[in-house]
């Protein structure tokens, strides 16, 4: 793989202890399997648990489900995401906002949402299922990220 050229994908959610650190184990695990190489991170648009490891919640229905959270730690998002990242992925319309308030004009070409034109509800505050269901559509959505990213990487 000398040569190949190396996708960073940046997936945003509030916090960064829920859905996009799913997302971010989901990717890196589908990304590796596909033998295609990613930097994947994720980050949040507020401060509130920078330096956590993701909801206990998040951790144990990935790891029913094959995925390891527990090395990851919440951070919010920086300037510098901008223009670091090839592909800035947000959890929900909401995010996708902010991320286009924050962001100089010339870098929201990058953005989208995870699961185009619809949200990927917060389990925060909900039961097991809540966490269950952003698995179904993060699992589904990265699936069709890795896809549309291979011939990017070879």
């Amino acid at each position: 793989m000398s040569g190949a050229r190396v996708v960073s994908v940046l997936f945003v959610c509030s916090g960064n202890i829920c859905r996009s650190p799913t997302a971010h184990g989901v990717m890196k695990h589908l990304a590796e399997k596909a033998e295609i190489q990613l930097r994947v991170e994720s980050a949040g648009i507020g401060d509130w648990h920078v330096g956590s490891a993701p909801d206990e919640r998040a951790q144990h229905h990935a790891r029913g489900r094959g995925y390891d959270l527990s090395a990851l730690r919440a951070r919010q998002v920086r300037p510098s995401d901008f223009e670091e990242f090839d592909l800035i992925l947000a959890m929900d319309r909401g995010h996708l906002r902010a991320l286009q308030r924050l962001s100089p004009a010339t870098h929201r070409h990058k953005f989208r949402q995870l699961v185009p034109g619809r949200d990927v509800p917060d389990p925060y505050y909900g039961g097991a299922e809540g966490f269950e269901q952003v698995l179904d559509l993060v699992e589904a959505a990265c699936g069709d990220l890795v896809q549309e990213l291979k011939p990017a990487t070879s």
